[in-house]
């Protein structure tokens, strides 16, 4: 049996460590770092990935690019079919150096999926050699995601990082701007300067990106644009559904449609 606990991965006699895992909903992975690089991809659910820059959220067909040494923290909005590889440092120079999320192609899917049926200690010569060059290739050749509604910055003041905890553990709260304010000890107007200055966003604007965050994790589990619309606190379905599709280019049924299309190419 492939063993399922990623430090068994990181001393492993090969360039790339392959983890398939599934995860139940809630499931938290606190943080911690890796000796090696790794590819965290999720074929079926939603999940998230946390940084001491940058929040990700991980649908299916996009990977997130974790460098070795970074902390993180991963949570799992539902039930998650996680699909993770551990690349050894110095196996390609041209692999990324920072967090980022990738556009994980059909054929890098594919990869991935092969890859997790071979041996841990696959050959290093033949096929099963070309299709971990060939994973390295398509990792380089990814196409980056633009930062957006899915990509939510961190601040490193501890003051607005403890706000901004609050809101992703409960995005539809009504609070405004002063009540945040006064928890933070803070003048409005220094709040809003400091929020800025540390996420590079409005305050509105980050917790826009936390509802819909949140809204594209429930639409994966499969409720109505109705229900999520009002959990993640909008006044109607109406006006979600003109943020969403002003964030994604696309409304929630076509957003979803165009994955799941994605994932049976």
């Amino acid at each position: 049996m492939r063993s399922t606990h990623s430090k068994d991965y990181q001393q492993v006699n090969r360039p790339i460590g392959v983890l398939f895992d599934e995860y139940a909903p809630g499931f938290v992975d606190p943080w911690h770092s890796h000796e090696r690089a790794q590819l965290v991809y999720a074929t079926a659910g939603v999940m998230s990935v946390i940084t001491d820059q940058v929040s990700f959220t991980v649908p299916p067909q996009r990977g997130i690019w974790i460098p070795a040494g970074v902390r993180h923290e991963a949570l799992c909005r539902g039930r998650v079919s996680l699909k993770t590889l551990y690349v050894e440092p110095g196996t390609d120079e041209r692999l990324p150096r920072k967090c980022m999320s990738l556009k994980v192609s059909p054929l890098l899917r594919e990869l991935i999926i092969e890859a997790g049926k071979l041996p841990v200690e696959y050959s290093l010569n033949g096929r099963e050699a070309r299709i971990m060059d060939l994973i390295l290739d398509e990792i380089i050749d990814a196409v980056e995601h633009p930062t957006h509604a899915l990509n939510l910055p961190m601040p490193t003041d501890e003051r607005i990082l403890r706000i901004c905890r609050a809101i992703m553990d409960d995005p539809a709260s009504e609070d405004d701007l002063d009540r945040w304010a006064n928890v933070a000890c803070m003048g409005r107007r220094t709040f809003t300067r400091a929020f800025r200055r540390e996420t590079g966003v409005t305050f509105s604007e980050w917790r826009q990106q936390v509802r819909l965050s949140q809204a594209v994790s429930m639409l994966a589990s499969g409720k109505s644009v109705t229900t999520v619309a009002y959990d993640v606190g909008y006044n109607s379905p109406s006006a979600f559904g003109a943020v969403f599709q002003k964030a994604f280019g696309a409304t929630p049924s076509q957003y979803f449609s165009h994955l799941r299309k994605s994932a049976s190419a």
